[in-house]
Protein backbone atom coordinates (compact mmCIF):
# COMPACT_ATOMS: atom_id res chain seq x y z
CA UNK A 1 0.00 0.00 0.00
CA UNK A 2 1.14 3.23 -0.60
CA UNK A 3 1.15 5.63 2.29
CA UNK A 4 0.87 9.75 2.02
CA UNK A 5 2.35 10.96 5.34
CA UNK A 6 1.19 14.48 5.95
CA UNK A 7 2.20 16.72 8.89
CA UNK A 8 0.14 19.39 9.99
CA UNK A 9 1.72 21.46 13.05
CA UNK A 10 -0.91 23.07 14.14
CA UNK A 11 -1.94 24.16 17.70
CA UNK A 12 -4.74 26.55 17.40
CA UNK A 13 -7.77 24.40 17.81
CA UNK A 14 -6.56 23.84 21.13
CA UNK A 15 -5.01 27.00 21.80
CA UNK A 16 -2.53 25.32 23.80
CA UNK A 17 1.36 25.02 22.52
CA UNK A 18 2.70 21.66 22.35
CA UNK A 19 0.68 19.30 19.08
CA UNK A 20 2.31 21.67 16.28
CA UNK A 21 5.64 19.59 17.32
CA UNK A 22 4.13 16.09 16.86
CA UNK A 23 5.19 15.41 13.30
CA UNK A 24 8.46 16.30 13.63
CA UNK A 25 9.09 14.56 16.65
CA UNK A 26 7.44 11.35 15.08
CA UNK A 27 9.91 12.08 12.47
CA UNK A 28 12.74 11.94 14.59
CA UNK A 29 11.59 8.80 15.97
CA UNK A 30 11.71 7.50 12.31
CA UNK A 31 7.70 6.96 11.73
CA UNK A 32 8.47 6.47 7.77
CA UNK A 33 11.12 3.67 8.60
CA UNK A 34 8.55 2.34 11.33
CA UNK A 35 5.45 2.10 8.62
CA UNK A 36 7.51 0.90 5.68
CA UNK A 37 8.68 -2.19 7.08
CA UNK A 38 4.85 -3.69 6.90
CA UNK A 39 5.32 -3.68 2.75
CA UNK A 40 4.09 -0.28 2.40
CA UNK A 41 5.58 2.86 0.55
CA UNK A 42 5.94 5.62 2.59
CA UNK A 43 5.85 9.25 1.10
CA UNK A 44 6.31 12.05 3.16
CA UNK A 45 4.32 15.07 1.97
CA UNK A 46 6.39 16.89 4.63
CA UNK A 47 4.08 19.83 6.57
CA UNK A 48 1.33 21.62 5.31
CA UNK A 49 1.39 25.83 6.25
CA UNK A 50 0.12 26.79 8.88
CA UNK A 51 -0.29 30.87 8.97
CA UNK A 52 1.41 32.74 11.48
CA UNK A 53 -1.90 34.18 13.84
CA UNK A 54 -0.54 35.99 17.51
CA UNK A 55 -2.05 35.50 20.50
CA UNK A 56 -3.78 38.61 20.77
CA UNK A 57 -5.43 38.31 17.52
CA UNK A 58 -7.10 34.50 17.79
CA UNK A 59 -10.88 36.19 18.24
CA UNK A 60 -10.21 38.08 15.00
CA UNK A 61 -12.29 36.32 12.85
CA UNK A 62 -15.24 35.73 15.17
CA UNK A 63 -16.04 36.35 18.77
CA UNK A 64 -16.05 32.67 20.06
CA UNK A 65 -14.00 30.76 17.87
CA UNK A 66 -10.20 31.34 18.28
CA UNK A 67 -8.21 31.31 15.54
CA UNK A 68 -11.15 30.55 12.34
CA UNK A 69 -9.93 31.67 9.71
CA UNK A 70 -6.15 30.02 10.08
CA UNK A 71 -8.34 26.75 10.50
CA UNK A 72 -10.45 27.00 8.08
CA UNK A 73 -7.16 27.53 5.47
CA UNK A 74 -5.67 24.61 6.92
CA UNK A 75 -8.43 22.00 6.94
CA UNK A 76 -9.23 23.69 3.25
CA UNK A 77 -5.92 22.71 2.43
CA UNK A 78 -5.88 19.37 4.12
CA UNK A 79 -8.75 18.24 2.54
CA UNK A 80 -7.60 18.74 -0.98
CA UNK A 81 -4.37 16.60 -0.12
CA UNK A 82 -6.47 13.74 1.34
CA UNK A 83 -9.24 13.78 -1.59
CA UNK A 84 -5.92 13.88 -4.01
CA UNK A 85 -4.09 11.14 -2.17
CA UNK A 86 -6.91 8.83 -1.99
CA UNK A 87 -8.31 9.59 -6.00
CA UNK A 88 -3.75 8.19 -6.41
CA UNK A 89 -5.46 5.29 -5.03
CA UNK A 90 -2.48 6.42 -1.91
CA UNK A 91 -3.72 5.88 2.50
CA UNK A 92 -3.42 9.44 3.52
CA UNK A 93 -2.09 9.34 7.07
CA UNK A 94 -2.82 12.55 8.62
CA UNK A 95 -0.05 13.56 11.96
CA UNK A 96 -1.60 16.45 13.87
CA UNK A 97 -1.43 19.12 15.18
CA UNK A 98 -4.55 18.79 17.43
CA UNK A 99 -8.35 17.38 16.27
CA UNK A 100 -9.69 20.34 14.48
CA UNK A 101 -7.87 19.04 11.53
CA UNK A 102 -10.20 15.93 11.75
CA UNK A 103 -12.83 18.14 9.63
CA UNK A 104 -10.45 18.63 6.71
CA UNK A 105 -9.54 14.88 6.12
CA UNK A 106 -13.47 14.07 6.57
CA UNK A 107 -14.02 16.71 4.27
CA UNK A 108 -11.59 15.31 1.54
CA UNK A 109 -12.64 11.64 2.21
CA UNK A 110 -16.58 12.75 1.58
CA UNK A 111 -15.40 14.11 -1.96
CA UNK A 112 -13.20 10.67 -2.44
CA UNK A 113 -16.62 8.29 -1.92
CA UNK A 114 -19.86 8.87 -1.49
CA UNK A 115 -20.72 6.54 1.46
CA UNK A 116 -18.15 6.67 4.31
CA UNK A 117 -18.30 6.92 7.85
CA UNK A 118 -16.17 8.24 10.26
CA UNK A 119 -14.66 6.23 13.69
CA UNK A 120 -13.52 8.88 15.95
CA UNK A 121 -11.75 7.74 18.82
CA UNK A 122 -11.41 10.25 21.61
CA UNK A 123 -12.21 10.92 25.14
CA UNK A 124 -14.09 13.48 24.28
CA UNK A 125 -17.07 13.94 21.73
CA UNK A 126 -16.12 16.79 19.80
CA UNK A 127 -19.48 17.93 18.88
CA UNK A 128 -19.92 21.32 20.27
CA UNK A 129 -20.70 24.44 18.32
CA UNK A 130 -20.27 28.04 18.65
CA UNK A 131 -23.10 28.46 20.73
CA UNK A 132 -22.22 25.23 23.24
CA UNK A 133 -18.75 25.22 23.43
CA UNK A 134 -17.46 27.58 26.49
CA UNK A 135 -13.77 27.39 25.52
CA UNK A 136 -14.35 28.60 21.99
CA UNK A 137 -11.64 25.63 21.23
CA UNK A 138 -12.17 24.49 17.83
CA UNK A 139 -11.29 21.22 18.58
CA UNK A 140 -13.41 20.43 20.64
CA UNK A 141 -16.26 20.91 17.46
CA UNK A 142 -14.61 19.25 14.48
CA UNK A 143 -17.16 16.63 14.24
CA UNK A 144 -20.27 18.45 14.85
CA UNK A 145 -18.77 20.78 11.73
CA UNK A 146 -18.44 17.28 9.74
CA UNK A 147 -21.74 16.53 10.60
CA UNK A 148 -23.17 20.03 9.07
CA UNK A 149 -23.52 21.23 12.68
CA UNK A 150 -22.29 24.96 13.86
CA UNK A 151 -20.53 27.76 12.30
CA UNK A 152 -20.71 28.12 8.05
CA UNK A 153 -17.55 28.62 7.90
CA UNK A 154 -16.45 25.44 9.04
CA UNK A 155 -19.37 23.36 7.68
CA UNK A 156 -18.38 24.76 4.29
CA UNK A 157 -15.34 23.59 4.46
CA UNK A 158 -13.64 22.40 0.99
CA UNK A 159 -17.59 21.89 -0.58
CA UNK A 160 -21.03 23.74 0.85
CA UNK A 161 -22.26 20.39 2.20
CA UNK A 162 -22.50 18.02 5.42
CA UNK A 163 -19.34 15.77 4.81
CA UNK A 164 -20.73 12.88 6.94
CA UNK A 165 -24.11 11.91 7.99
CA UNK A 166 -24.63 11.24 11.89
CA UNK A 167 -26.20 7.70 11.17
CA UNK A 168 -22.87 6.77 9.88
CA UNK A 169 -20.35 8.66 13.02
CA UNK A 170 -19.42 5.92 15.64
CA UNK A 171 -17.66 7.51 18.52
CA UNK A 172 -15.53 5.48 20.55
CA UNK A 173 -14.21 5.96 24.16
CA UNK A 174 -16.13 9.16 25.06
CA UNK A 175 -16.18 9.61 28.69
CA UNK A 176 -15.89 13.78 28.94
CA UNK A 177 -18.52 15.37 27.14
CA UNK A 178 -20.54 18.54 27.66
CA UNK A 179 -23.97 18.92 28.44
CA UNK A 180 -24.54 20.80 24.58
CA UNK A 181 -22.68 17.71 23.37
CA UNK A 182 -25.04 15.06 25.47
CA UNK A 183 -27.65 16.32 24.25
CA UNK A 184 -26.83 16.72 20.31
CA UNK A 185 -26.11 12.83 21.18
CA UNK A 186 -29.65 12.27 22.63
CA UNK A 187 -30.75 14.57 19.67
CA UNK A 188 -28.92 13.25 16.79
CA UNK A 189 -29.34 9.34 17.79
CA UNK A 190 -25.21 9.57 17.41
CA UNK A 191 -23.52 5.91 18.05
CA UNK A 192 -21.87 6.52 21.06
CA UNK A 193 -19.44 3.71 22.41
CA UNK A 194 -18.56 4.55 26.01
CA UNK A 195 -15.53 3.23 28.02
CA UNK A 196 -18.23 1.74 30.00
CA UNK A 197 -20.20 0.15 26.91
CA UNK A 198 -16.93 -0.85 25.27
CA UNK A 199 -16.03 -2.78 28.25
CA UNK A 200 -19.61 -4.01 29.06
CA UNK A 201 -20.08 -5.50 25.76
CA UNK A 202 -16.32 -6.44 25.26
CA UNK A 203 -14.23 -5.19 22.06
CA UNK A 204 -14.86 -8.05 20.02
CA UNK A 205 -19.10 -7.56 20.21
CA UNK A 206 -18.73 -3.79 19.86
CA UNK A 207 -16.86 -3.94 16.55
CA UNK A 208 -18.69 -6.99 15.07
CA UNK A 209 -21.80 -4.29 15.77
CA UNK A 210 -20.16 -0.95 13.95
CA UNK A 211 -19.15 -3.75 11.25
CA UNK A 212 -22.78 -4.68 11.08
CA UNK A 213 -24.31 -1.43 10.39
CA UNK A 214 -21.56 -0.87 8.07
CA UNK A 215 -22.71 -3.08 6.18
CA UNK A 216 -26.17 -2.33 6.29
CA UNK A 217 -25.29 0.81 5.03
CA UNK A 218 -22.94 -0.09 2.18
CA UNK A 219 -20.09 1.36 3.56
CA UNK A 220 -17.03 2.25 1.36
CA UNK A 221 -14.98 3.90 3.48
CA UNK A 222 -14.14 4.33 7.11
CA UNK A 223 -12.15 7.35 8.13
CA UNK A 224 -10.35 6.64 11.48
CA UNK A 225 -9.60 9.49 13.68
CA UNK A 226 -7.33 9.03 16.67
CA UNK A 227 -7.08 11.05 19.38
CA UNK A 228 -4.10 10.22 22.24
CA UNK A 229 -6.35 11.26 24.85
CA UNK A 230 -8.62 7.99 24.21
CA UNK A 231 -6.16 6.01 26.44
CA UNK A 232 -6.03 6.31 30.03
CA UNK A 233 -4.16 9.77 31.13
CA UNK A 234 -1.84 7.64 33.16
CA UNK A 235 -0.60 6.01 29.74
CA UNK A 236 -0.18 9.44 27.63
CA UNK A 237 1.11 12.53 30.07
CA UNK A 238 2.09 13.91 26.64
CA UNK A 239 -1.56 14.71 25.59
CA UNK A 240 -3.57 18.68 26.02
CA UNK A 241 -6.80 17.33 27.58
CA UNK A 242 -6.36 13.83 29.32
CA UNK A 243 -8.98 12.35 31.08
CA UNK A 244 -8.77 9.11 33.60
CA UNK A 245 -10.33 6.06 33.48
CA UNK A 246 -9.80 5.24 29.66
CA UNK A 247 -8.12 2.34 27.75
CA UNK A 248 -5.14 0.70 28.40
CA UNK A 249 -2.78 0.08 25.70
CA UNK A 250 -3.24 -3.42 25.21
CA UNK A 251 -6.97 -3.09 24.62
CA UNK A 252 -6.75 0.14 22.57
CA UNK A 253 -4.38 -2.35 20.40
CA UNK A 254 -7.03 -5.36 20.57
CA UNK A 255 -9.59 -2.55 19.61
CA UNK A 256 -7.47 -0.83 16.42
CA UNK A 257 -6.29 -3.95 15.02
CA UNK A 258 -10.34 -5.32 15.00
CA UNK A 259 -10.88 -2.27 12.94
CA UNK A 260 -8.13 -2.11 10.70
CA UNK A 261 -9.19 -5.84 10.03
CA UNK A 262 -12.33 -4.48 8.55
CA UNK A 263 -10.52 -3.63 5.62
CA UNK A 264 -12.75 -0.25 5.07
CA UNK A 265 -10.30 1.98 6.71
CA UNK A 266 -9.05 4.22 3.55
CA UNK A 267 -7.79 7.27 5.63
CA UNK A 268 -6.51 8.05 9.33
CA UNK A 269 -5.55 11.03 11.98
CA UNK A 270 -3.42 10.92 14.85
CA UNK A 271 -3.55 13.91 16.38
CA UNK A 272 -3.25 15.60 19.99
CA UNK A 273 0.39 14.34 20.82
CA UNK A 274 2.06 17.87 22.76
CA UNK A 275 5.26 17.09 23.00
CA UNK A 276 6.00 20.15 25.11
CA UNK A 277 3.78 18.15 28.16
CA UNK A 278 5.21 14.71 27.64
CA UNK A 279 7.90 13.18 30.28
CA UNK A 280 10.76 11.27 28.73
CA UNK A 281 8.72 10.36 25.03
CA UNK A 282 6.59 8.60 26.70
CA UNK A 283 3.87 9.73 24.66
CA UNK A 284 5.45 10.18 21.58
CA UNK A 285 7.05 5.96 21.97
CA UNK A 286 3.24 5.19 22.27
CA UNK A 287 2.39 7.01 19.44
CA UNK A 288 5.48 5.11 17.27
CA UNK A 289 4.22 1.82 18.64
CA UNK A 290 0.55 2.44 17.83
CA UNK A 291 1.30 3.58 14.19
CA UNK A 292 3.15 0.06 13.87
CA UNK A 293 0.72 -1.87 15.36
CA UNK A 294 -1.75 -0.62 13.42
CA UNK A 295 -0.17 -0.74 9.88
CA UNK A 296 0.78 -4.16 10.44
CA UNK A 297 -3.38 -5.05 9.86
CA UNK A 298 -4.35 -2.01 7.61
Amino acid sequence: MDINLIGIPIFYGADKRGPEYAPSKLRDKDIVSVLSKHNHRVYDFGNLHVPEIKEYNKFYSHHNLKYLKAIVEVNTNLAHVVYSSLKANSFPLVIGGDHSIGLGSISGVSKAYKNIAVIWMDAHGDINTQDTSESGNIHGMSLANAMGLGYEDLTNVYCERKKIAPENVFILGARDLDDGEKILIQEKNLNVYTIEKIRDKGIEKVVNEITQKLKNRNIEAIHLSFDVDFIDAKYVPGTGTPVGQGMNVEETKKLLKSLAETKLIKSMDFVELNTLLDKEDITADLAIDLLDWTFKYI
